[in-house]
């Protein structure tokens, strides 16, 4: 008994050395961090990893865009074997109160492996709001710039 009285202090000492290590990371950084993992995950076309962050009431460009419809799109991309590339600029982020807004310039590319055949340079604002602790995208509009 007393050689596992040791073990358990010694877990317990560990755990609360690791647990004063950690650090809080921040809304805005965990917003940063669900942007950046839609873009992975629509490069790699793995359509419910993209929509994971997405909330179900989600509006795109007033009505363009539903969260089933970003899925169903991902998922015909990634039949078609095309090949999809998100690469989001500097994020602004904008707390407006319990909400934030995040805004980023992103070039996206489509077509096949060897060369993409379409470019398309937005203008992107998203909005988020916290549920159940994750911050989840309700709202976003964007504009072709180039």
């Amino acid at each position: 008994m007393g050689r596992w009285k040791g073990v358990v202090a010694l877990l317990l000492a560990g755990f609360l050395l690791a647990a004063s290590g950690c650090r809080h990371t921040s809304d805005e950084q965990r917003v940063r961090e669900a942007i950046a993992a839609v873009a992975q995950a629509a490069q790699a076309g793995d359509a419910r990893a993209v929509v994971a962050p997405i909330e179900d009431d989600f509006d795109g460009n007033a009505g363009a865009l539903d969260r089933s419809a970003l899925r169903n799109m991902v998922r015909l991309l990634a039949l078609q074997q095309a090949s999809i590339g998100v690469h989001p600029g500097p994020i602004t982020i904008d707390t407006r109160g319990s909400r934030i807004v995040a805004s980023f310039v992103v070039t996206l590319t489509a077509g096949s492996r060897a060369l993409p055949d379409r470019v398309g340079i937005y203008q992107v604002e998203t909005a988020w709001r916290e549920d159940s602790g994750a911050w989840r995208c309700y709202h976003a509009s964007w504009k072709q710039v180039m």
